[in-house]
């Protein structure tokens, strides 16, 4: 937990210091949902550049942490991912041994939660957040599509991210 407080630190100076010295949107390390009523070009340009600067690998092992919200997805999973398709999600605790039972085709992909990411913002979420490692790949996607609404949050945190041989 202390590595993501450091990261997320890292990406918090990085960011502010970017801002101050007017960088351009497209180099931010973490990016908010923009109101999509908003003329700025730069906020639906920026939303996807880092994001898009990682290229999601075809073979790849990470550990999801998904909470917030009334959904079957909730719970920590170790989760095994080949040719674009996760090949075996093993459930880390309870919920996520449950969820895994219940509904294994529900473990997303990193690509599928960046997918998830840019679907929100395209409609307007309340919140379509993410945080990103320095290689591009996210770390931490918080979504919620309506700001009044009950337990439609999504949180998802993705630690030990591991490119594996195909």
């Amino acid at each position: 937990m202390g590595s993501v407080r450091l990261l997320s630190s890292v990406v918090l100076v990085g960011g502010l210091v970017c801002a101050a010295v007017g960088c351009g949107g497209d180099s931010g390390a973490s990016v908010a949902g923009a109101d999509p009523t908003s003329p700025s070009p730069s906020s639906s340009s920026s939303f996807l550049s880092f994001a898009e600067s990682w290229e999601e690998p075809a073979a790849y092992v990470y550990t999801l942490t998904s909470s917030e919200g009334e959904r079957s997805l909730i719970g920590t999973f170790r989760v095994t991912v080949r040719d674009g398709s996760v090949v075996k999600a093993v459930g880390l605790d309870e919920s996520g041994r449950g969820a895994v039972a219940r509904a294994p085709e529900e473990v997303p992909t990193i690509g599928a939660l960046l997918d998830r990411l840019s679907r929100a913002h395209d409609e307007g979420a309340d919140t379509a957040e993410a945080e990103y490692a320095p290689d591009g790949h996210p770390v931490r996607i918080t979504l919620d599509p309506l700001k009044d609404a009950v337990d439609d949050e999504e949180s998802y945190v993705i630690r030990g991210y591991e490119p594996a041989q195909p």
